[in-house]
């Protein structure tokens, strides 16, 4: 009995042993092609919000002090990364923010937002939305994300009628959760950008 027991703990040892290896070779194959299109998205992303940028440089920000800021002007998103805009001479042009906006409608949705030197949001690139399609999905589209191109703003609202200031934002006809879940991820990025990093200082 004990014999058969032994015999069947080592065959249980060897099947997990043999099952972690293929695992971790498995992860090890993947990881680097997993990481090189994360990497390749978020290039897309930046280029995106920020077509005079020669190239981006990450910015070494405290990530809890970001979110505390953003806490404390009343959103709940959170500030995922920082990149420095530069020019060809290397010189800061603004910067291109990544937000996570926790409050929309089916979950989180994850986008960089471009901010010029003056606080001029040069618009918003989604990488990861899972909004119901046709409604929500459509902060993907033109007709909604131009609202945010080019607008020197404390803050954005959203409205559902035709906006008459530049700081209003004409909700997406059944999606006033999904758009405000992006004026609040967009708001929050200001609010970053306005307490840290304000007229290119760094």
């Amino acid at each position: 009995m004990n014999k058969r027991i032994v015999h069947d703990a080592l065959i249980l040892t060897a099947f997990t042993l043999v099952l972690g290896f293929i695992l971790a070779l498995v992860h090890d194959v993947t990881a680097k092609p997993i990481e090189k299109a994360n990497l390749a998205a978020a290039q897309k992303a930046y280029q995106e919000v920020f077509e005079d940028a020669d190239s981006f440089e990450a910015y070494d920000f405290d990530a809890d002090e970001a979110d505390k800021i953003v806490s404390d002007a009343g959103y709940k998103d959170t500030i995922d990364d920082v990149q420095t805009a530069l020019d060809s001479s290397k010189k800061a042009i603004g910067y291109v923010i990544t937000v996570t906006a926790k409050d929309g409608s089916q979950g989180s949705i994850t986008f960089s937002v471009g901010i010029q030197n003056d606080g001029t949001v040069n618009g918003y690139s989604i990488t990861d939305i899972s909004e119901t399609p046709g409604l929500g999905m459509k902060a993907k589209e033109a007709d909604f994300y131009k609202q945010f191109q080019g607008k020197n703003v404390e803050k954005f609202s959203v409205v559902k009628s035709t906006p008459s200031s530049d700081d209003e934002i004409e909700a997406i006809t059944g999606s006033t959760i999904t758009s405000k879940a992006m004026a609040n991820g967009c708001n929050a990025a200001l609010v970053y950008f306005q307490d840290k990093l304000q007229g290119g200082a760094n």
